[in-house]
């Protein structure tokens, strides 16, 4: 979906297909196929936005022949479906019953993760629409806070360094301008606005910079308005930004809420969970760490990293960061010229939420990714965005 900006720019809504993940081109294929176009019907547009994933053997096939590339591009067309962005975090296995700590491997100290980013960059390069010249990758912050050390720093900062020169030689082969965007994640080395201005500081290059993610932030404490200021001021590109709410609670240290969270642990992904006390940021690496004895302080409100529906808060004793969202948004495309002009609606954890609450059929999954959307849309009409055919 295309918007025109007051200031006469264009700006992209997408949404993530990490939420139907496949590890094959085939299975890319088969996702356009069976909900990307569906989502696209369902909210009666002649054109959609998605925000690619690509496992490492999927981008591997699609770098390697060009054929392949070709033909993804042409499925795309006849669906009605354009990518200006991919989600470049997770490397492998996204689907798996347990991810965890495992989409944070390999980081951006392992070779691994240059390679597949740079072709990432190559794809993406050939993907983009004919009358669009700008692309955006979103990517791991670094890598997770442990076993990183300063001659693990030294590597990935290199890493970042050799890929934005290969992305300045794409620009040059091309014409196409990529940029690569940190993705700051509770528990990582780049947990907040703070640690990604230090280290992009470190980098020094214009295509290295920020992907904002609002349920990270949120899950931080983050207040917006202060860290867009401070990312403005640092003139640190805003590459794209994830438009997710985090899971909220107001007053953890009550059974019922404890009861209520406890519905939303579940065993494939990882649920970082944070309180803002007097002493300042606490936090555990799980929400069932949280839930567990007095491992948290329950004093103060509670979020949890659970991207929840943008269109459906949780029920009472719980709700969601939506107003987190609101706010930044209102920042980054409300003002006289947008902050970014890649947004991505990203709830890959549909399939994770409490068993009643999930989709059971994939015309409900349908209807909810379009509900997100349309709730992205208004937000962005609202803010006097003008929806384009």
């Amino acid at each position: 979906m295309r918007f025109r900006h007051p200031d006469g720019s264009t700006v992209h809504l997408a949404y993530c297909t990490n939420v139907h993940p496949a590890e094959t081109l085939d299975g890319v294929l088969a996702q356009l196929r069976d909900h990307c176009e569906p989502v696209r019907r369902r909210l009666g547009r002649d054109r959609l936005g998605i925000g690619l994933w690509l496992a490492r053997d999927a981008a591997h096939a699609l770098v390697t022949d060009p054929s392949a590339l070709r033909g993804l591009r042409t499925e795309l067309e006849h669906r009605g479906l354009e990518v200006v962005t991919l989600n470049g975090f997770p490397y492998e296995g996204f689907g798996a019953e347990e991810v965890k700590y495992r989409v944070y491997q390999p980081d951006w100290a392992d070779p691994e993760r240059l390679a597949h980013t740079t072709d990432l960059a190559r794809v993406l390069a050939q993907l983009l629409p004919d009358d669009v010249t700008e692309g955006s990758i979103s990517t791991l912050p670094l890598a997770w806070r442990t076993a990183y050390d300063q001659e693990r720093a030294t590597a990935a900062h290199t890493a970042l360094t050799t890929l934005a020169e290969r992305l300045d030689a794409l620009h040059e082969l091309t014409g196409r301008s990529l940029r690569i965007g940190l993705e700051p994640e509770p528990g990582c080395t780049v947990e907040t606005t703070r640690d990604a201005l230090a280290s992009l500081t470190a980098i020094g290059h214009d295509r290295i910079g920020i992907c904002v993610d609002t349920c990270h932030l949120a899950t931080s404490f983050e207040d917006p308005h202060t860290a867009l200021d401070a990312l403005a001021q640092a003139r640190v590109p805003i590459v794209k930004s994830q438009l997710s709410a985090a899971l909220h609670a107001e007053h953890p240290h009550l059974p019922e809420v404890r009861a209520a969270l406890a519905a939303f642990d579940e065993p494939r992904f990882l649920h970082q969970t944070r309180t803002l006390t007097a002493a300042g940021l606490r936090g555990t690496d799980d929400l069932g760490e949280a839930l567990a004895g007095d491992a948290l302080p329950d004093a103060s409100p509670w979020r949890a990293h659970f991207h929840v529906p943008l269109h459906a808060a949780p029920a009472a004793p719980l709700t969601s960061t939506l107003p987190v969202l609101r706010a930044a948004l209102a920042r980054l495309v409300g003002g006289p010229h947008p902050l970014t002009h890649h947004l991505e609606v990203e709830t890959y954890t549909w399939q994770a939420l409490p068993p009643e609450l999930r989709p059971r059929a994939r015309a409900q999954l349908v209807d909810g990714i379009a509900a997100e959307l349309t709730l992205a849309r208004d937000l962005l009409t609202d803010l006097g965005l003008k929806e384009l055919p």
